[in-house]
């Protein structure tokens, strides 16, 4: 089998030479070879360096997550500045993530550049999200709607998947094990043959979990059985043309404590059933050295299940995008045509909208000056025209050193479920808000810190109300809020003898304008803090790392009388190579076994261990 694919290659190889003729590579070590800038695509939906990036960015890559030992994103995104997550119970249960204070519905959140959202809860189902064959994220805090439109009132989270490049053939394989019979089982393979490049791979994850809702004489554990998979195939048709297709997909069966427990009532072995899906396309086409055209299509399928109590969402959404790129000296100029289609099936609700947009974008780099002007026109089906606009600046003052300002205003629709169900009214608005912030921003080598304030004000907040609007006899919704999330977060990180430092400071201020109360399950305070460092023996090269997670006492409703106490969570763990292809992960989480809550009732794992072996070969 060796020998005839060693032949194979060759033979593909061979056939590859013409298209390749008139392009010469030098092969240079490590040490000798250029250290290429960062570049991000989520802030603008064009590829910067991310020094003349003037949003909020953090890029998360491949190595800090695969050293986090997380089962799903949320894990990850809660250790990152700004960014709080909310979870009612352990993994794969409902989770929420704030950023800057603001409900998960104001992310906008896309896999691969698929738009992924519930037209039921609003706002992306995390839990759904898995991290298997995750190669890097990308989190743009602050609006967006004048590049995205309805959503990215607070921020905008893209996950990219494994994608083929580099070595003709490279397989993986992984498993783990750790604490309450946790085990996983991953393995997959990429590379690049010819002018085509693919990467596939699949993972299996199951738990026992522990007693997530510590109830009277209910002592079940809230175990998880997860797989996912995802493929990405690129195909460079010529040096101007290149196709593109993607697709994802994670099946999430989770036990859970039913919300309401009565004593008299038989015990059920509550489940939910999360199905997530996404599937993209896209042509590259570079038609002059200065202008580059993307046209994509994609679809996201969302499928909610619980049982034995019958409950049953689904949601579809479709998208259609045209992106124009013009390069021209020192300046970008953009135009975007952009089609959204949301469908919701919620029995009795079956319900559909769809969003027209055009979206005008200029960017300016030069010397010590930064500039971004965007403007976006949405035609709504359902509420008409809704138009947003940023603007961005940033001046170098100094080596190493830059202040940036910017102002943006956004929107978001209400779901079909706000506005259809028996908790819903058809009245409900478009939640609209205006956003300030200014940051300084120091640089240099290994050391890098920043500052920046910012606000955000929501009108239109549509809230759970008290019934009378609406059929519903328990509650409903309405759109009479109004909510102002303002605050301030200092970051940086440097090296001291051979140790990388890192943390965030997070204050926050988030208010409910009409009580002037805290808005619920914000923490005013956040600290966070990671150290590691790299140690040499003769057999084994070491990588230590510790994380601390301090989060101050927050409301758990909106009332503020129900009170969840502040807490503290470290972290621990060491990756090796101890062979040739052979990685090793150990980690501790939770360590000091700390008890908490993010939501009244609802309990978080205690200490926890976890071991994961990797073989790939270096071929």
């Amino acid at each position: 089998m060796k020998i005839r694919f060693s032949a194979l290659a060759a033979a593909c190889a061979a056939a590859c030479v013409p298209a390749q003729a008139q392009e010469v590579h030098v092969a240079q070590s490590p040490e000798s070879a250029p250290t290429l800038a960062p570049t991000v695509v989520t802030a603008t939906r064009v590829a910067q360096p991310l020094t003349d990036v003037l949003a909020d960015v953090t890029l998360i890559g491949e190595e800090q997550i695969r050293n986090s030992g997380a089962v799903n994103i949320g894990d990850v995104l809660a250790r990152q500045a700004g960014l709080t997550m909310v979870r009612n119970g352990g993994p794969g249960t409902t989770t929420s993530m704030y950023i800057r204070g603001a409900e998960q519905r104001f992310t906008a959140v896309y896999i691969n550049g698929v738009r992924v959202d519930s037209q039921s809860t609003g706002g992306a189902p995390w839990e759904a999200i898995s991290l298997d064959q995750v190669e890097r994220i990308e989190i743009v805090r602050g609006p967006a709607a004048a590049v995205y439109g309805s959503d990215a009132v607070a921020g905008v989270v893209q996950i990219f998947t494994k994608r083929g490049e580099g070595a003709a053939f490279s397989p993986y394989v992984g498993v783990g094990m750790g604490s309450r019979r946790s085990g996983k089982l991953e393995a997959g393979f990429s590379g690049q043959q010819c002018d085509i490049d693919y990467a596939f791979g699949a993972a299996r994850s199951t738990s026992r979990g522990y007693n997530a809702r510590p109830l009277p004489n209910n002592p079940d554990k809230d175990g998880y059985r997860q797989t996912s998979a995802s493929g990405n195939v690129g195909w460079q048709l010529n040096q101007q043309h290149r196709l593109e297709v993607n697709g994802t997909y994670t099946d999430m069966d989770v036990q859970y404590d039913d919300f309401v427990y009565d004593a008299s009532m038989p015990l059920f072995d509550d489940h939910t059933d999360n199905r997530l899906s996404t599937l993209g396309a896209a042509w590259i086409a570079k038609w002059l050295p200065e202008y580059t055209m993307r046209f994509s299509v994609n679809e996201s399928h969302q499928r909610y299940e619980t049982r034995p109590s019958p409950y049953l969402t689904k949601t579809s959404l479709r998208g259609w995008l045209l992106h124009n790129e013009y390069r021209w000296g020192a300046h970008t100029f953009t135009a975007a045509l952009e089609r959204r289609e949301d469908k919701l099936t919620n029995d009795p609700i079956a319900r559909k909208r769809h969003q027209n947009a055009l979206a005008l974008g200029w960017g300016f780099a030069q010397g010590a000056h930064t500039a971004q002007l965007s403007v976006r026109h949405d035609r709504d089906s359902e509420f008409g025209g809704q138009s947003t606009g940023s603007a961005s600046y940033g001046y170098a003052f100094a080596p190493g050193w830059r202040a940036t300002v910017s102002a943006g205003t956004a929107f978001r629709v209400p779901t079909l479920y706000q506005r259809f169900s028996e908790y819903g009214s058809p009245n409900l608005q478009p939640e609209k808000s205006r956003n300030v912030e200014v940051g300084v921003r120091y640089e240099s080598g290994p050391h890098n810190a920043g500052v920046t304030l910012h606000r955000n004000r929501v009108r239109n907040l549509v809230t759970f109300g008290a019934p009378g609007p609406c059929a519903g006899t328990f509650g409903c919704y309405e759109s009479v809020g109004s909510a102002t999330m303002r605050g301030i977060t200092i970051s940086g990180g440097t090296r001291v003898n051979g140790i990388n430092l890192g943390g965030s400071f997070d204050w926050l201020e988030p208010k409910d304008n009409s009580s002037g109360r805290t808005l619920a399950r914000r923490a005013r305070r956040q600290l966070k803090l990671n150290a590691d460092t790299r140690v040499h023996t003769a057999e084994l090269d070491w990588t230590l790392g510790a994380e601390w997670l301090a989060v101050s006492s927050r409301w758990n409703n909106s009332a503020n009388t129900q009170k969840l106490g502040g807490y503290g969570v470290l972290n621990l763990y060491a990756s090796a190579t101890i062979a040739r292809d052979w990685q090793a992960l150990l980690r501790f989480d939770n360590i000091t076994d700390k008890s908490y809550e993010h939501a009244s009732g609802y309990a978080n794992p205690g200490r926890s261990v976890w071991l994961g072996l990797r073989w790939q070969p270096r071929w």
